[in-house]
C-alpha cells in the first residue's frame, strides 16, 4: 500500500509538469525541476519504503516483518541453542513509535539473558477480537517458523494490557508469565465502551452487555486454573489508568481465584515516564525466571 502511494505521488508531481501550457522555451527548465522533484522524493525513502516492505524504528535492531497485513518486529538475542526453542517476551502495545527507548534497558537484559522480544502493531483495537486474531497469527509465525517458545512472557504496558490479557484468556497455556506496567485491565477506565466499541464492532450498548467475554478484569478464571504468574507495577497516583480499576482490582480477583499475583505499588508516582518504570530488576528478574520454566 505505502509503494502505490508513493508512486502516485511521483505520478501527479510529473504530470503536473507535463501538463503544464507553459511557453516551450520553458519546458527543459520545467523538466529539469520535475526530475529533481521526483529525485528528492526518492532520496527521502528508504529502500524498505520504496520495495513497499514494512519498516518500524526500533529501540534495538531487529528484525521487521509482516504479518496477517501488520507491521511485526522481533528482536533475537546473540546466541541461541539450536536445540531448544528460543524463550521470548511478547510486549504491547506496539504502536509506531512503540516499544521506545525507555524500554532499551529491560530489552538488553532479556536479550543478554537469552529471551526474544516481538510483538506486533494492531493499532488502537482495544483488545478485540480482530486484534485478537492477529496476535494468533503472529504467534503461529514465531513458534512454527522462527523457532521461539510455545509459551511467552507477556509484557504490557499501559493499554497492551487489553491486548495481551485478552489474548491470555484464551491461550493461558501459552502464556509463561504476565508482567505488568500501570497496564489497562477494565475497558470502562481506558479507553471507555464509548471509545472501544467501534474497534469491536459494536454499539456502546452492545459492548456493555458483553463484558463478560471481552473485559480482562472478567476473564482471569482460565489463568488463575494454570496458576500463570503475574507482576503488575502500577503508581497510587494515576489518573488515565486508575491504580484501583485495574491493577488492584485484578490482583484482588485473581488472589480470590487461586492466581499467584505480586503487585508493586508505587506512592506518588502516575502514568508518566519514571525511569524506574522501565529499569525494574524485581521486574526484569520476573521474567527471566519464569522464561526459564521456573516457578515462584
Amino acid at each position: 500500500m505505502r509503494s502505490m502511494t508513493m508512486t502516485s505521488r511521483i505520478f501527479r508531481t510529473s504530470r503536473i509538469f507535463r501538463t503544464s501550457r507553459t511557453p516551450r522555451p520553458a519546458k527543459t527548465s520545467l523538466c529539469l525541476v520535475s526530475c529533481l522533484l521526483v529525485s528528492s522524493l526518492l532520496a527521502a525513502w528508504s529502500p524498505e519504503e520504496l520495495s513497499g516492505k514494512p519498516t518500524k524504528t526500533l529501540p534495538i535492531e531487529g528484525t521487521v516483518f509482516e504479518v496477517a497485513g501488520h507491521t511485526a518486529f522481533l528482536m533475537l538475542p546473540t546466541t541461541r541453542d539450536a536445540a531448544k526453542p528460543t524463550p521470548w517476551v511478547w510486549y504491547a502495545p506496539t504502536l509506531p513509535r512503540l516499544p521506545g527507548p525507555e524500554e532499551k534497558w529491560m530489552f538488553d537484559r532479556f536479550l543478554a539473558a537469552g529471551i526474544a522480544i516481538a510483538g506486533v502493531d494492531v493499532g488502537e483495537s482495544y483488545g478485540s477480537p480482530k486484534g485478537r486474531g492477529v496476535y494468533e497469527a503472529l504467534h503461529r509465525e514465531l513458534v512454527e517458523k522462527r523457532g521461539l517458545a510455545k509459551k511467552a512472557c507477556l509484557l504490557a504496558r499501559s493499554r497492551g494490557g487489553l491486548m495481551l490479557y485478552s489474548w491470555a484468556a484464551e491461550h493461558p497455556e501459552q502464556v509463561a508469565c504476565i508482567v505488568g506496567i500501570y497496564p489497562v485491565c477494565d475497558l470502562r477506565s481506558y479507553p471507555g465502551v464509548a471509545r472501544a466499541c467501534g474497534a469491536y464492532e459494536m454499539s456502546a450498548a452492545q459492548l456493555t452487555t458483553s463484558l463478560d467475554k471481552h473485559n480482562p478484569i472478567e476473564r482471569l478464571e482460565s489463568l488463575a486454573r494454570l496458576r500463570v504468574p503475574i507482576f503488575h507495577l502500577h503508581g497510587d497516583r494515576d489518573r488515565v489508568v486508575p491504580l484501583e480499576k485495574n491493577s488492584a482490582e485484578v490482583a484482588k480477583r485473581y488472589r480470590k481465584l487461586g492466581g499467584p499475583i505480586i503487585l508493586r505499588v508505587v506512592k506518588g508516582k502516575g502514568h508518566d515516564m519514571w525511569a524506574g518504570w522501565f529499569q525494574s530488576r524485581e521486574l526484569v528478574e520476573f521474567v527471566v525466571r519464569h522464561a526459564a520454566g521456573k516457578r515462584g
